[in-house]
């Protein structure tokens, strides 16, 4: 089996995008040599989870009622409710509002500022 290693945000305006995930997630952002690509740090090493890039979109922004064009990355949060405000104080739209999937936790679906959907998955309690 392959498992995915990296992730890449592509923005219109990468420093709204920076601010965005640092300030909702408390992701570290840091430019990666002289050209337009920023490393994004998730988390700590021993911890699972995946980095990823930050890149200027190339082309226009998804139009806001279009179909879901790549993957969808969901991430694991501790207080959905807590991560939701915060989305909403940095710029973020939903897309699909929090709901309880059965087994798995409480789920919703976000736009961030550059108009890419991601999901906040906060688990059930085992």
């Amino acid at each position: 089996m392959s498992r995915p290693v990296h992730f890449e945000i592509h923005a219109a305006d990468p420093d709204r995008a920076r601010r965005f995930y640092t300030s909702v997630f408390g992701w570290k952002i840091e430019q990666w040599g002289d050209i337009p690509y920023w490393v994004i740090t998730t988390g700590d090493d021993d911890q699972p989870g995946v980095n990823g890039g930050l890149l200027p979109r190339r082309g226009p922004d998804p139009a806001p009622d279009a179909p879901v064009h790549g993957f969808v990355m969901t991430i694991s949060v501790p207080d959905i409710d807590a991560t939701i405000a915060a989305i909403d104080i940095n710029g973020g739209t939903v897309a699909l509002p929090k709901d309880k999937m059965p087994g798995v936790g409480l789920l919703a679906y976000y736009k961030d500022t550059e108009g890419n959907i991601f999901g906040i998955l906060q688990p059930e309690e085992s």
